[in-house]
């Protein structure tokens, strides 16, 4: 199993503080961001990972994370994203190569969580498997819709939904076995100008070929303001327990 992080796009969302760095370099109490979905792929035992990049601070994740060799990757590349506001499958499709047909496990750059994925990504085999979180607004994510007859199986993922069909977010971490990079030209662009990533799921959907998880311990995307400040309350409160519990 390999590892994609994705980590382009523009972080319009947090102007002007991306105007002097990528978004997924600014600091989550004491360390960059992106350290958190390293840390959550190298847990899980992989360590083989790509990360995927975009617009004008490209550049600056070579002179943070080096080779890797520092969080225990034994391999670490990079991808370059030509369009930044493709969307989120536009960004996987660059890892093709990188994937040689084996599967890969898929976490968004802005993702923080101390859940602990290792035994999903021990027992995948083929499909894809998205992991969920019970939120407090799911409009603003992708929301499954649950079989009412079956409640272990997602007939549907609705993307930021004015009514959502359950209290649940599709977090940014996913696994996915060889065939998403076919799926994925099935696909076309949204409204808004992009190629989603819960078009693909859905496509996994139709073929009967999706399982999901419940992510156990904290989770919340650090991509507002708003989600920026709790991530740093979070952790930074994490991190003095642990101190005082040593």
């Amino acid at each position: 199993m390999k590892g994609v992080i994705l980590a382009g796009g523009l972080g319009t969302r947090l102007y002007p503080l991306t105007y002097a760095t990528n978004k997924h370099l600014l600091p989550v109490y004491n360390q960059p961001m992106i350290f958190y979905p390293i840390q959550t792929l190298v847990k899980a035992g992989i360590k083989d990972i790509m990360i995927v990049a975009s617009g004008p601070h490209s550049g600056d994740f070579i002179h943070v994370l080096r080779n890797g060799k520092e969080f225990g990757i034994d391999h670490l590349e990079y991808a370059y994203q030509e369009k930044p506001n493709g969307g989120i499958a536009d960004a996987l499709s660059v890892t093709e190569d990188f994937a040689d047909g084996g599967s890969i496990t898929v976490i968004l750059g802005d993702n923080t969580t101390d859940a602990d994925i290792k035994g999903d990504v021990d027992k995948f085999k083929e499909g894809a498997l998205v992991f969920v979180k019970k939120v407090p607004d799911p409009k603003r994510f992708g929301v499954p819709k649950f079989d009412p007859d079956d409640k272990n199986k997602i007939v549907e993922i609705v993307e930021k939904p004015q009514d959502p069909p359950s209290d649940y977010a599709v977090t940014g971490l996913y696994m996915y076995d060889k065939n998403v990079f076919e799926y994925m030209r099935t696909c076309k662009p949204s409204a808004r100008g992009e190629l989603e990533i819960t078009d693909v799921n859905n496509v996994y959907i139709q073929k009967n070929q999706l399982g999901w998880s419940e992510l156990n311990g904290y989770w919340l995307d650090a991509g507002t303001y708003d989600t920026l400040l709790t991530a740093n309350v979070y952790w930074a409160k994490k991190a003095g327990s642990s101190a005082v519990s040593s």
